[in-house]
């Protein structure tokens, strides 16, 4: 269902079916298709109460049709992830689109998102079937395991799937050594097993120097 065109944009072919996808990302379709606002960009009540409290900023629109329909977004990287039942999570500002059957919410991430600027909920895809998700820069999957814990910064990451633990640490990162650091450092640390997808550029957030 989901197939990339390059790096940068998302084919859907949809047989009558329908993909959730970030409203405004649609560059060109053929054949026939009708778009709908989705309020919240989750499911149900929850996902537009958390998502107002919390300021995210992440609209989704329902796409249904026959034919193929084009996504893409500021020319950012995509990637296809495929699930088997697991959840994503994903970082608003970094979700494009999700097949209808998967499940898309929030979830509360505790100081991870604070530090973000993003409020203390992120955004969930879950269930089986394709979901596509942004990066500026080609994304980096990053391996994580009992021995091998990972730790990121939180302007790096994109999205986290699998048995993951999540924690947040102060740290040093390379803007404090470089003497841009205005105070302390925070780091997420990930453990368990799992995948950790992080991108080549940070995206400005509270978490660099707070």
């Amino acid at each position: 269902m989901f197939r990339l065109q390059g790096s940068k944009v998302l084919a859907v072919e949809m047989t009558g079916d329908a993909v959730k996808a970030k409203n405004g990302s649609m560059v060109a379709y053929d054949g026939e298709m009708s778009f709908k606002k989705m309020s919240g960009g989750g499911e149900g009540l929850r996902g537009m109460v958390t998502r107002r409290l919390t300021g995210e900023q992440m609209t989704v629109m329902e796409v249904k049709g026959h034919g193929t329909c084009w996504f893409a977004d500021r020319a950012a990287e995509i990637n296809v992830v495929e699930l088997g039942g697991d959840k994503l999570f994903v970082e608003s500002s970094n979700f494009l689109a999700a097949a209808a059957g998967l499940r898309t919410g929030t979830e509360f991430t505790g100081l991870r998102g604070a530090s973000q600027g993003n409020g203390l909920f992120t955004t969930t895809v879950e269930g089986h079937g394709q979901a596509a998700i942004m990066s500026d820069g080609p994304a980096v999957v990053l391996r994580v395991s009992e021995r091998y814990p990972l730790t990121v910064d939180p302007g790096a990451y994109v999205a986290h799937q699998g048995r993951l633990r999540q924690s947040f640490q102060s740290g040093v990162t390379f803007r404090t050594f470089m003497g841009e650091g205005g105070g302390e450092a925070f780091q997420i640390r990930f453990e368990g097993d799992g995948l950790v997808y992080v991108q080549p550029s940070e995206r400005n957030t509270i978490a660099g120097d707070v």
